[in-house]
């Protein structure tokens, strides 16, 4: 199970946090003087502390889990009048600063996917490897996966498994499940992870059979890629002119959903000779590398969870974003709406 970051222990016996990619992301991100950067996915703080470090500057954090919200506040204490954490989703970012009269930012940093103090929390229900209740929100609010798993489709949740954790056994997982809730709840995460042990063949990656479908169901519990996609959008709305974009993502799916809207957003299509000519906006990104970046063998050795994490950036061009608001979406007689729900088939 990946989460962002690792905690060691520092000369004097204290636990201090290490984001993943750190200096990868402060180069990204270059920070200077006055600037203003966002911490999208603040989790225990790591890169907000880096940037507040290597500059003096101001940095917003912004995280949904209250924990989060808390340990942000005993750490601006550290840089007085230079950091505020906020309560919320990244992908409301825009809305959020803007409440607060900020905007043009110079710099957004987004680390996704479960942070390390949330699974290494058992209670908080992320990780299979201590038991824990099958809790999996990021938040404090909404369903819980034990919620789901005892009230969802056998064909939805085959579904959801295949499609966010990759899981060729998907449909066997689902059955199994279905059959197991109908002998009672299912209700830990231990209990989980056993159902979907005797499920799926072992295999001789050394990867546990639960990983792909505990990933499943946090990313399902969280709307992740949802809140990735309103995230990205939210950032190109707030990035000023020259402001960077920093991505860090642990998993295929995230990563093709970043490398598809930086792309998209960067590039001038040329067309078809044969097709009329379509209005396109002008690039509002330009890229910084052709390639996503990866954690060097050191960091893999000292940290393992950070082996599988890609980090791609973008610098904001003068242009107009390509998406509005949430208020200027409804004033053109569209809605942003939520996520649609996972559908479709199994193949």
């Amino acid at each position: 199970m990946i989460g962002r970051g690792a905690t060691i222990s520092s000369a004097d016996g204290a636990p201090v946090h290490v984001p993943v990619m750190l200096a990868e992301v402060l180069a990204a991100l270059a920070p200077k003087a006055g600037g203003t950067y966002v911490d999208g996915t603040f989790g225990a703080g790591g890169y907000s502390a880096a940037i507040l470090d290597a500059a003096p500057c101001r940095v917003w954090g912004i995280d949904r889990d209250p924990e989060a919200v808390d340990r942000g506040r005993r750490l601006a204490e550290r840089y007085p009048g230079r950091l505020d954490v906020i309560e919320g989703r990244f992908g409301d970012m825009d809305r959020l600063l803007g409440e607060r009269g900020v905007a043009g930012v110079d710099g957004v940093a987004l680390d996704l996917g479960v942070s390390s103090p949330q699974i290494d929390t058992p209670e908080r229900g992320f990780s299979f490897r201590q038991d824990g209740p099958l809790d999996m929100r990021m938040g404090g609010d909404g369903p819980t996966a034990a919620d789901f798993v005892a009230t969802a489709e056998e064909r939805e949740m085959a579904d959801i498994i295949f499609r966010y954790g990759e899981e060729r056994y998907a449909r066997r997982v689902a059955r199994a499940i279905v059959a197991a809730r109908a002998e009672g709840p299912i209700t830990r995460t231990s209990a989980l992870a056993e159902i979907v042990r005797r499920a799926v063949p072992r295999s001789n990656d050394g990867i546990d059979p639960a990983t792909r479908t505990f990933q499943a169901l946090r990313i399902a519990v969280n709307d992740e890629m949802g809140e990735l996609e309103r995230g990205l959008d939210a950032a190109e709305r707030t990035l000023g002119p020259g402001g960077r974009l920093a991505v860090v993502s642990f998993h295929s799916l995230e990563d093709r959903a970043v490398k598809t809207f930086l792309r998209g957003r960067s590039t001038i299509e040329s067309g078809s000779r044969h097709l009329p000519p379509t209005a396109r906006p002008d690039p509002s990104f330009r890229l910084l590398g052709g390639r996503a970046v990866r954690p060097g063998d050191a960091e893999c050795r000292a940290n393992p969870r950070a082996r599988s994490a890609r980090l791609r950036a973008a610098e904001r061009t003068t242009a107009r974003p390509w998406t509005l608001g949430p208020s200027a979406a409804a004033a053109a007689g569209r809605s942003s709406g939520p996520a649609p729900r996972a559908g479709g088939s199994v193949s």
